[in-house]
């Protein structure tokens, strides 16, 4: 016996154990296998549903025909970019311990390609364990491109240009995004955040162009290895959309590093030339660089889909439109994940994964919920936030907020005479007093920020903030010791930031 449920008051049959499905090959076939689909196809696997799945061969870097199982964040992004930043810290950690008592030679060796090389063993065990996890679910996986042929029909085409085609009663897009490249002369000489993770020789000269975490941590990560970095970015600070507080904070923080800035520059041009390339920007500067970076921003994998031909809607970004439950206009076709453009991050699109086996396969309807996500900018010194910032809880706020700061030198630095601080931030409801957000740039910023995500999550308020007990001595106590206010804004002012 089929079951059926409500979403928005729509009846809709729940899948799992509907004799009906027999009719075609699989209950579910999803297109894309990183965090999003392998995380869909595995949960749905353990409601009873028989399920499919296709991704395009491994390769570090990506393009419309490799991919790899694992996706984005395993093989090009999130995993080995931190690992490159745990390998950028150890150069300026080497010369602060100096000062506590460690006898460091002056000339420190960094072996670029050992650490490319550990960075390649580790995505490739990491495909591996999700190929076991997607086995030991009970997923069918194939290897090859996908496209939907209608709306219950797959097309894998294989490596030898084999096709095979499969029947579905539902089918998931989840095949992520892709770095996108400005239209500019000679742009072909540049590279994206996929090239940058397995270059063969270290850069010794970079410029980057953008504003956003990919371009501030990659210019972390090269100058810690002792690189000359030039970060070019369009706006008046980096990290646009984060509070402007913060976004403060790291660009005097990476100027502090020795990173070159570039605030409201743009590239016009990159030219080949026999002492590197030449990069000429919008206000005649000429930059002399062995690595161009383009980190500005990513575009949705979903050309190559057949999209247009099935009916599903897609904006003009090429971004999957979809409902609230993940759903698009074709009532069998799903979509999560970068593909929709939501909000591009893995732990999201974990979340939409498992809220889509919910509501497709375990009869229990499921929206994500998208607010108090925490996210971290892997930039050294990090920044990580939850919640809103003082500039949106500004245009949301219905009454007076209440903006508490703490800044201040970490302890380590005081030993080791690296002047850069730290600061921390809440920003409160004067009239709830709840908390509406929490930031933080300085060491362990991610790390702190976690558990900060799981108290506003439950709602806590500034009170309950200050009748914790804080951990001594660190700086996350700083969160559960700020007692006064830094300023107060009335619900119609504006935001008092030292930009």
């Amino acid at each position: 016996m089929s079951r059926k449920m409500l979403i928005d008051g729509n009846e809709v049959e729940n899948d799992n154990n509907n004799d009906n499905n027999n009719q075609f090959d699989f209950d579910l076939f999803v297109i894309g296998a990183g965090s999003g689909g392998t995380r869909a196809s595995r949960f749905s696997a353990q409601y009873g549903a028989k399920v499919g799945i296709c991704e395009l061969p491994f390769h570090p870097i990506s393009s419309e025909v490799v991919g790899g199982v694992g996706g984005t964040c395993v093989i090009r992004g999130c995993v080995p970019k931190k690992i490159l930043v745990y390998g950028a810290t150890f150069g300026p950690e080497i010369q602060d311990s100096r000062e506590y008592g460690w006898q460091v030679s002056e000339n420190v060796d960094f072996d670029w390609k050992k650490l490319l090389q550990k960075k390649t063993e580790e995505i490739v065990r990491l495909n591996g364990v999700y190929k076991r996890l997607l086995s030991n679910a009970g997923v069918k996986l194939f290897e090859g491109e996908g496209r939907i042929v209608s709306p219950n029909e797959v097309e894998v085409i294989q490596l030898d240009g084999t096709k095979l085609s499969y029947t579905a009663k539902h089918i998931l897009i989840a095949t992520g995004s892709r770095a996108q490249r400005p239209d500019i002369p000679g742009q072909e000489l540049g590279i994206t955040s996929d090239e940058a993770l397995s270059l063969d020789e270290l850069p010794k000269r970079v410029v980057i162009l953008g504003g956003g975490y990919i371009a501030v941590e990659f210019a972390s990560i090269w100058r810690g290895m002792g690189s000359t970095v030039n970060l070019c970015f369009r706006r008046e600070l980096p990290l646009r959309g984060f509070d402007d507080e913060m976004r403060a904070l790291v660009a005097r923080n990476l100027e502090g590093r020795g990173i070159i800035l570039h605030p409201q520059t743009t590239l016009t041009q990159l030219v080949k030339t026999e002492d590197g390339i030449k990069v000429t920007t919008d206000h005649g500067e000429e930059l002399m660089a062995d690595a161009v970076l383009f980190a500005t921003g990513r575009i949705p994998n979903s050309k190559r889909l057949n999209l247009q031909a099935v009916g599903v809607e897609v904006d003009r970004t090429g971004a999957v439109k979809v409902d609230e439950f993940s759903r698009t206009n074709v009532p069998s076709v799903w979509a999560i994940g970068d593909v929709t453009n939501r909000m591009n991050l893995t732990p999201v699109a974990l979340m939409e994964g498992t809220l889509f086996a919910k509501t497709v396969f375990g009869n229990e309807p499921s929206k994500p919920d998208y607010s108090n996500i925490p996210c971290a900018v892997f930039c050294i010194p990090p920044l990580s936030v939850v919640g809103l910032s003082e500039e949106q809880a500004i245009e949301q706020a219905d009454g007076d907020i209440l903006v508490f700061t703490s800044g201040f030198n970490p302890m380590k630095n005081s030993i080791s005479g690296r002047q850069e601080k730290t600061l921390m931030k809440l920003i409160v409801s004067a009239e709830t007093d709840k908390v509406l957000g929490a930031s933080m740039c300085g060491p362990d910023a991610a790390e702190i920020m976690q558990g900060i995500a799981v108290a506003l999550k439950c709602g806590a308020t500034k009170a309950q903030f200050d009748s914790t007990v804080g951990i001594h001595p660190s700086s996350a106590e700083e969160f559960v010791t700020m007692r006064s206010v830094t300023r107060r804004i009335a619900a119609a002012g504006k935001p008092k930031t030292n930009l």
